[in-house]
């Protein structure tokens, strides 16, 4: 009797939350458009994501703990100044998977939607326009479910997008609604099944909300493509495919793009912002942008950034890392595509409300408008004992025009301190001469000024070679001491010394993962390997001699060698 009555429930809760199919098209069709999709959209542009706060997991059960990964609790301050930013819309991923009920009613947490529910509103008060979604449920449970636990998957898909759609049914329209972030699916029919599933998914979602009342009706709806992927063909034409069918004009569609993988994450020596990953944003931005925008069906760059800020932010170099922001969020503003800073607390502080690198934002922000102009590098390395020569900086203008050169409130003079020639700038060495002095390490920042777009800096480090001393230790806790002199580490090689084979994870190139196999530690003068027992040395094999090789900006090397036997690992410096 228990089971029949479990099944004339759950037939009950999906014949309640699974609507005719069609009756919603019929709906948006009936009448002209309320407003256009595009506009809307448009009036996005530049989104924020208030990241790693409601799309955490409260494994305690406390509900209202936004501080889980590291965040302080979402203040209205901290919305208002998002928006005195000059950002136009806010994404607010949630995580549901520990706030609900037992089935088949799945009943959402109530004290956790109605903190959701506030911020939602001061979000709007800030007269920004908010995106809701089902966030990492994507992975914790929707992933497995649908190819192994599908019917209750589906059910405790609807049963939250019910909820919502009745919660929010009459808030105004700049609250819009995600589907589901980024979508995956482990199953084994690989990405032709994941598209069927995302296909039900997206069709639930969207015959629930259509048919829930009040403005759901014309509400906005992103809906993903598999992954949120769109580097390949196949996937944007599947989500293309989904949308026209639909003849709803209310329907956005939504990616996610974090650059060149190899780039992005520092690894396999593209420590460079070089035309592989130029190339990488045109031909993607261009896909979308043909299938999508020129067809009148809005695009929105639902997160991005780099994956290397999940090890750290300096994963990237600072030059190389304004370079690319500067080209991807112009270039999306040039193809219509709306992009939303990824950012879970990295980027804006949001105890000080202060950004943590103030010349990111400064470039973000030009870039909305226009291009900056940048250079082959912002660095210029000094060696200590060596004479000194003029240094040439190779301007990327991108249409812009030198103004002027400052060090600190003083303004360089041309001829004497610097000259310029077309794109190129030449710093003489007299003016160089002025900043080596005993001190090793940053002696100046030189700024450079357009006439648009924002500024660029060149620092200037005095150094020496770097030099590397004998240690051992445990895998846990091995560390190489290194006196860094001034330099910055750029990448780090690791093979065998038998073979030359490349060691370590990512065995498929030499050069390591930066901030994930190897890390530089510039106050304490060491050099380390993050989680080294669960990542790096526990890639490496006992008891084989393991060169590494450690390329600095300034363009030295210092080699090492490494051996592991079980636990223990010993280092010595080669000389």
């Amino acid at each position: 009797m228990r089971f029949f009555k479990l099944l004339l429930s759950i037939a009950l809760v999906i014949s309640v939350t699974i609507p005719t199919v069609g009756f919603a098209k019929e709906k948006a069709k009936s009448t002209s458009p309320a407003y256009d999709i595009v506009k809307y959209a448009n009036s996005m542009q530049p989104g924020w994501n208030l990241g790693n706060t409601f799309d955490g997991f409260d494994t305690n059960k406390v509900v209202l703990d936004e501080t889980a990964w590291g965040n302080p609790q979402v203040t209205k301050d901290l919305i208002k100044k998002i928006k005195k930013q000059g950002f136009n819309s806010i994404r607010i991923p949630i995580t549901f998977d520990t706030r609900l009920g037992d089935g088949p009613d799945y009943t959402i947490n109530p004290q956790f939607l109605s903190r959701v529910d506030t911020v939602v509103n001061w979000a709007l008060d800030a007269d920004l326009k908010v995106m809701i979604n089902v966030h990492h449920d994507s992975w914790s449970w929707v992933a497995n479910g649908m190819p192994w636990d599908h019917d209750p998957t589906v059910m405790k898909f609807n049963a939250i997008w019910s909820q919502l759609s009745d919660h929010f049914k009459h808030y105004p329209s700049d609250l819009m609604f995600e589907s589901l972030n980024e979508p995956q699916f482990w199953g084994d029919g690989g990405d032709a099944q994941g598209q069927q599933f995302l296909n039900e998914l997206n069709n639930s979602f969207y015959e629930i909300v259509r048919s829930s009342g009040g403005k759901n009706n014309t509400r906005a709806l992103v809906i993903p493509t598999l992954h949120t992927n769109f580097e390949k063909q196949e996937l944007v034409d599947n989500l293309y495919n989904w949308i026209t069918e639909k003849e709803d004009p209310y329907i956005i569609s939504t990616v996610h793009y974090y650059g060149y993988w190899p780039f992005s994450v520092n690894v396999a020596g593209t420590t460079t912002f070089d035309e592989q990953s130029i190339n990488h944003i045109t031909e993607n931005f261009d896909r979308v942008y043909e299938k999508f925008t020129s067809n009148g069906i809005p695009v929105v760059i639902g997160e991005f950034g780099l994956l290397g800020f999940d090890q750290n932010t300096g994963t990237i170099q600072q030059g190389e890392k304004l370079k690319f922001f500067e080209y991807m969020i112009n270039y999306a503003e040039q193809k219509g595509l709306i992009h939303m800073l990824w950012d879970n607390g990295q980027h804006f502080n949001r105890s000080t409300l202060q950004w943590n690198d103030p010349q990111l934002y400064d470039m973000m922000k030009a870039s909305w408008k226009g291009r900056s102009s940048t250079a082959d590098t912002d660095f210029i390395f000094l060696k200590q004992g060596d004479q000194l020569t003029d240094v040439t900086k190779t301007l990327n203008l991108n249409g812009n025009k030198f103004v002027s050169l400052k060090h600190g409130k003083k303004r360089l003079v041309p001829g004497k301190d610097y000259i310029v020639d077309g794109n190129k700038l030449t710093l003489k060495a007299s003016f160089l001469s002025k900043f080596t002095s005993n001190n090793l390490g940053e002696t100046a920042v030189l700024t450079a000024k357009f006439n648009k777009g924002a500024n660029w800096t060149f620092t200037i480090y005095h150094h020496n070679t770097p030099v590397a001393s004998d240690a051992s230790g445990s895998t846990s806790d091995f560390a190489i001491p290194m006196q860094f002199n001034g330099n910055l580490l750029k990448t780090m090689e690791a093979v065998y010394t038998d073979d030359a084979s490349a060691a370590g994870p990512q065995n498929w190139t030499s050069y390591k993962e930066f901030g994930y196999a190897f890390a530089p530690n510039y106050e304490n003068n060491t050099i380390t390997f993050p989680y080294g027992n669960e990542r790096f040395f526990n890639e490496i094999e006992d008891n084989r001699e393991v060169q590494l090789t450690f390329h600095y900006w300034s363009g030295e090397t210092v080699e090492y060698v490494i051996t592991k036997s079980g636990d223990n690992v010993v280092g010595t410096a080669v000389k």
